[in-house]
């Protein structure tokens, strides 16, 4: 059976402890390979060859040469275009036509979008008199970091993964990623392609594991690493920012959240039926920026929910290699457990279950993997846990609003602040929730439109820090003045 080995200083190598664990394929739940679980002795290798590379040969490179690289990475990960996205379908279960659109283009994009970033972003300077009458100047300066630990999470494996490690190793910085448990494999495929490029041995180390007592916690807890960059739950980061306490290490979390979506009277209904079914079932709903709270004006309450209902009861379910699929299944069984524990949840606490709120009928040979139903709710309190806690699968609930300022509330209700989708044409309107809503981002007639120049990150609960564009740098280099007497 294949090994997937951590990646450390250039090599492909296995646990000292010989600890390995399953990776298990979602759509039938069978073990297609068998990853190493890195101790203290992997995570202290990687760090240690993070350090080295960053004071020998990365450290001294220029930044063009160093860019040069960076977009070879990004051409390799093109040039073997269909390895990246069998192992990413493999991990993942996700339908091939969105993967190829989506996780594996802007996967090698975030190399290319950041090394030409960091050319064109200036620095400050400033002339100042001085007593003498002789002045003096001061100008910024960015340097790295430098050594990142990167925790990625398991939805978008290779999309989340460079898009923190492209800016960190735009700027100068080394890495040591440590990829969900559930989908190691693109991560760790990645450093044949860094070889490739000719990036350095030890700028770009991979560690496999869990969180507590594994490569996650033996990671944070290492003294040598500058700074952590993680995506994920928010219980999790609060565990990464106690541990980034010790030594003042600096910390970027993007967390949890429960999207809100507002869908006023005055909406085209025919954009917000197809921005809120993506919204609530694309990926199986395992998108950190999804809705799965929907307020609804109450004039277009019914017809909203009745259409919303056709629409996701016509979503085709199937693997990865059905061309007609575009609804696939959750990452694990062990989250499957979860998303239908609120399944059943809903109906206790007196829900209407609109559709779904089950497992589908699959064919024998797919019997075995996480499939759950898109599924759809109306009726339950807004302290219900279905709709107060993250689930993080294909499902929203639906309520009924009377005013703005109502909606507003509504949204605001809940200790998150990630993500929003307005749906109104009155443009006065927009500006005025938009502004009003606490969110790090707001769609207004659409959803997950990005700009990756623009500073993505969530409010309250939903994380600290920005991300995207020079935001990105800000976390990524440390800002020297130099004040020249003149």
């Amino acid at each position: 059976m294949k090994e997937i080995k951590h990646y450390i200083n250039g090599e492909y190598v296995g646990s000292a402890s010989g600890k390995q664990f399953d990776n298990v394929n979602p759509v039938n739940g069978q073990t297609f390979a068998r990853v190493h679980e890195a101790g203290r002795e992997e995570v202290d290798a990687a760090v240690k060859a993070a350090r080295a590379a960053l004071n020998g040969p990365w450290g001294k490179m220029t930044l063009d040469e160093r860019t040069r690289i960076l977009h070879k990475v990004a051409d390799g990960i093109n040039e073997r275009f269909d390895e990246f996205l069998e192992a990413e379908c493999l991990d993942t279960g996700k339908p091939k036509k969105m993967a190829s659109h989506i996780d594996i283009p802007r996967g090698a994009a975030n190399f290319k979008v950041f090394a030409d970033m960091i050319k064109n972003v200036p620095t400050e300077s400033f002339e100042m008199a001085t007593p003498d009458g002789s002045g003096a100047l001061n100008y910024a300066v960015r340097r790295p970091k430098g050594v990142i630990g990167v925790i990625s999470p398991w939805n978008l494996p290779l999309l989340l993964m460079t898009w923190k490690v492209g800016p960190a190793l735009a700027c100068g910085n080394t890495v040591v990623v440590k990829p969900s448990e559930e989908t190691p494999t693109t991560t760790a495929l990645l450093g044949e392609v860094m070889k490739d490029a000719g990036v350095p041995d030890g700028v770009y180390n991979v560690v496999h594991g869990f969180g507590g007592d594994s490569a996650g916690q033996f990671l944070t807890e290492h003294q040598d690493v500058d700074g952590f960059t993680f995506t994920g739950e928010t219980t999790t980061g609060e565990t990464i920012m106690k541990s980034a306490a010790k030594g003042i290490r600096d910390i970027s979390l993007e967390l949890g959240g429960k999207n809100a979506g507002l869908v006023f009277a005055d909406c085209d209904m025919d954009k917000a039926i197809e921005g809120t079914m993506r919204s609530a079932f694309v990926n199986c709903g395992q998108v950190c920026l999804g809705t799965e709270r929907v307020y609804v004006e109450r004039s277009i309450f019914d017809e909203f929910v009745s259409r919303l209902k056709a629409e996701a009861e016509k979503l085709r379910i199937g693997p990865p290699d059905d061309d007609a699929a575009n609804f696939g299944p959750l990452v694990s069984l062990k989250h499957r457990e979860k998303v239908l524990s609120y399944y059943q949840k809903a109906v206790e606490d007196g829900a209407t279950v609109v559709t779904g709120g089950g497992v589908p009928d699959m064919p024998e040979q797919y019997a075995g993997g996480a499939w759950v139903q898109p599924t759809i709710w109306t009726g339950l309190s807004e302290d219900s846990p279905v709709v107060t806690d993250e689930i993080f699968g294909p499902c929203c609930h639906i309520q009924p609003f009377d005013s703005e300022e109502e909606a507003i509330e509504l949204a605001n209700r809940l200790p998150y602040g990630l993500a929003s989708a307005i749906w109104t044409e009155n443009v006065s309107r927009a500006h005025r929730v938009a502004g009003q809503v606490e969110a790090g981002i707001i769609w207004v007639n659409s959803w997950f439109l990005r700009d990756l120049r623009t500073p993505f990150g969530g409010s309250k609960q939903s994380g600290i820090g920005r991300e995207g564009g020079v935001h990105s740098l800000e976390f990524y280099t440390e800002m020297k003045n130099v004040c020249i007497k003149l």
